[in-house]
């Protein structure tokens, strides 16, 4: 279980307060950014900024709420603004206007001293490209955070042993980073990552430059620690079934602005625009959406016979299921088998 997160000149934060919340976020690069906010604001475009003004529009008005203890994902092209972005929420990038609260807390109000205590123990990063450090052996990469905030050697050590076992790198400890595969090293970022017991985790591409089925198992690696950990993590990534495997919730940028935001349902079931369109596209939609944002509601007269579906069933399987019985029709069940709804293999292909 994450820990609680302080930082001085506050109380604890514990991990059911550290949701994050962006409001009206802007980010301009150049000489002087404020000077061309209210521009923005009025419907100045990217281009017409960069042409006429040579300042870069990084963030445009930026507002998401990103609940505690669950995955959100910001995803995008490159230059999107989606690593622009991440850097705001510790602050490695400052904003030209806009808010940023965690659990309440502002933390562009954090003083220096406050916000060097929340990078230290109320978040930590992963990174695509690994940044452990060539000269320390896996263990003193994993322990560096915890050194850095002055635990014992002992109680470091122990911390690190756990998660470098929990990631799967039992008897790699001594290893250096050269001796270590693409994805070695990136399980050593994550145990690192997670040894200094932060309430929130960044992850800015961390997966991206891994081989297919390496980031497959990382990906399954980190649904399996969220499930035992609850931490508010912000994952990015340019890739949409990547998106769409880890994230409760997804926003999708293009060009520093906000085109569509929602659960991976949402977003393949009622894409914002064409732009949404061609990313689905060719994305396997059952493998994705579940049954239950099919469902109707159950008839009077629902027959007995026809097969149980459990609820959050995504469509191919529920295909295969009413296939094997035999039937057109199913009925959605909850965890304690009591029916929620039908779903129709008509409308199961048409979603597909």
């Amino acid at each position: 279980m994450a820990a609680a997160c302080s930082f001085t000149g506050g109380p604890a934060m514990t991990k059911s307060e550290t949701s994050i919340e962006i409001r009206a976020l802007y980010k301009i690069f150049g000489s002087n950014p404020k000077a061309y906010v209210q521009a923005v604001k009025g419907g100045m475009s990217k281009a017409e900024l960069g042409e006429r003004h040579q300042h870069i529009l990084g963030l445009n008005d930026i507002n998401i709420s990103m609940p505690a203890g669950k995955i959100q994902v910001i995803m995008g092209l490159s230059g999107s603004g989606k690593s622009t972005l991440i850097r705001h929420i510790n602050r490695l990038i400052e904003p030209t206007a806009g808010s940023i609260t965690i659990g309440g807390r502002d933390v562009l109000a954090m003083s220096p001293a406050e916000l060097q205590e929340f990078r230290r123990s109320g978040t930590a990063m992963v990174f695509q490209r690994f940044a452990l450090l060539p000269h320390r052996t896996v263990i003193d990469n994993v322990t560096f955070g915890l050194e850095v905030r002055g635990i014992d050697q002992a109680t470091s050590r122990d911390t690190g042993m756990r998660w470098i076992e929990r990631v799967g790198l039992k008897g790699f400890e001594t290893r250096y980073p050269t001796e270590l595969s693409g994805g070695m090293q990136q399980r050593v970022g994550l145990a690192r990552a997670l040894s200094n017991d932060t309430s929130i985790l960044l992850m800015d591409e961390a997966y991206s430059a891994l081989d297919p089925l390496i980031r497959t198992d990382m990906q399954a690696m980190l649904l399996d620690l969220q499930k035992e950990l609850g931490k508010t993590i912000v994952f990015i990534t340019h890739d949409l079934d990547e998106a769409l495997r880890l994230g409760d919730g997804i926003v999708i940028l293009r060009d520093g602005s906000i085109v569509q935001q929602g659960t991976g349902q949402d977003i393949l079931l009622h894409p914002a625009d064409d732009y949404i369109q061609r990313f689905v596209k060719d994305v396997n939609r059952g493998r994705y959406i579940k049954a239950d944002s099919l469902m109707e509601p159950l008839s009077g007269a629902t027959n007995s016979a026809l097969p149980r579906l459990p609820s959050g069933m995504v469509l191919e399987d529920a295909i295969k299921r009413l296939s094997d019985a035999g039937s057109s029709e199913a009925v959605l069940t909850d965890q304690a088998d009591k029916p929620l709804g039908m779903i129709t293999l008509r409308r199961v292909m048409e979603a597909l």
